[in-house]
Parts: C-alpha cells; structure tokens; sequence
C-alpha cells in the first residue's frame, strides 16, 4: 500500500477532565479526498487545530512525508507542505487579490517578512500568486480588492492562497460554508480537479459535496473514529446512519 502524505497516530487532547480527541489514528494518501464527518461537538476542530499546528496534541504523533511534524508550528508546517483553508475567513480584505495570493507564495518561499511592494516585482513569486489564481478562476480579479469579491469568490481565493504554498497535502475547512447550490457546485469542481495535485482532508457539512468527493469517509463521534470507508461503506453503516446521517443517506 502507498504510504500516507498526512498521518495521525493515537492523537489524543484532553481539556480538564474532558476527553475531546480520543486515541486517533487516520491517513490521507496520495491523490484522495478523505472526509472528516461528524455531529458539532464531536471534536473536528480540536483535531484539525492539532494537525495543523494551533493545538498542540497530549499523546499521539502527527507525520507529514513520513516526517514527525508534531512538534512544529504552524508556519513551519506550511512550509512543509501543509496547506489549510479556513471555516471563517482570514483574507486580508483591504489588500488585493493579488496581494493576498502573494502572502501565501511568501511563507512558501520562507520569507513571510519580505514587504508584499518588493514581493510584487519579484517576479518568480509573481507568476506563483498569478498561477494559482487563474488555477481557480480569479486571475481576471487580481487587482481587485478583496472585499469587492463574492463569498465564494473569497471562498476560491482561499484556495489559491493555499495552492501557492506548492502543498503535498490540503487540509480544509468547511469550504463550502455559506455557498448556496451553484457556489457549492462550483467549488466541489474545483476541489475534485485538486486531488492529483495533492490529497485533501476535508472537514465539511455539506452531505451532497462530502458523498461527490470523497475517496474515503471517517465519522468522528465523541472524539473517536466511529467508521472509516468509503461512501458506500459510510451509506450502509447502520450507526452512523441512525446517529448523523439520517435521511441524508
């Protein structure tokens, strides 16, 4: 079997006598979107926020490549390879398009201080940024500033920003959060065109977009992996049925 890109083993954070990420083991392989599902509550933050860096684990280990980034930062993870989108915005709204792109190409190329004046005539770093935004659609929209863009525009910014940083693995966030029919379609097209660049671990409530792109479901239940399959695996799982899908299923 492939080795995995992204890798959790026994991850597991305790706040007080609260157990919220409960011994948890699970990969993302080359070329596959593997959703994260589950109730609110169930701990998907938590365990997002220690994969990417922002919670630091009790117990467990996390590898990128094969590498023990456990201990890393955030910034120094991102320039491992791991790139995130977020459930709530954190574009620079007044900047560009294009200087918003630019940040993302800065933390890959490791020189987060470099001023975004000087970072727009290089032009190695330029034609990163402008690539990534035609990658999604935008690179009419770089000079536009970034509060001017839709929410799903803002949304597909996002994944430029992350795609600058030349990921081995994706980690993202309810993407298609407040999108409606047409934005989520838009998005799950895109997502679904990233795979072959790098796997995606997709955090997402959206049941149409998660059973349409995923190569693998897990269902986190009370800070545990209940079940790991594929959709059709996760649509016959009669308790996972009864306990969050529903007539989703």
């Amino acid at each position: 079997m492939t080795d995995p890109v992204l890798e959790t083993r026994a991850l597991t954070k305790r706040f007080g006598a609260l157990t919220v990420s409960d011994g948890i083991t699970l990969d993302l392989r080359p070329g596959e979107i593997h959703a994260l599902i589950g109730p609110n509550g169930a701990g998907k933050s938590t365990l997002i926020g220690q994969i990417c860096g922002t919670i630091p684990p009790d117990a467990g280990s996390i590898r990128l490549n094969g590498r023990d980034v456990t201990r890393l930062g955030t910034a120094a993870r991102a320039r491992a390879g791991l790139a995130r989108t977020f459930q709530i915005s954190a574009l620079a709204m007044e900047d560009s398009v294009l200087q918003n792109a630019l940040l993302g190409a800065l933390g890959a190329a490791g020189s987060p201080w470099r001023f975004l004046a000087s970072a727009l005539g290089d032009g190695a770093l330029r034609a990163r940024a402008e690539a990534a935004l035609e990658r999604v659609g935008l690179g009419d929209l770089a000079t536009a500033r970034t509060s001017e863009l839709s929410h799903g525009q803002r949304r597909e910014l996002e994944v430029a920003v992350a795609l600058t940083l030349a990921p081995r693995a994706f980690v993202m966030d309810e993407p298609m959060a407040g999108l409606g029919a047409e934005g989520s379609l838009r998005m799950t097209r895109l997502l679904d065109g990233l795979r072959a660049e790098a796997p995606i671990l997709l955090v997402e409530h959206d049941m149409d977009a998660v059973f349409a792109l995923a190569d693998r479901i897990s269902v986190l239940v009370e800070g545990r992996i209940a079940a790991t399959g594929s959709v059709a695996d996760i649509r016959a799982n009669p308790e996972v049925r009864a306990a969050y899908l529903g007539d989703d299923a």
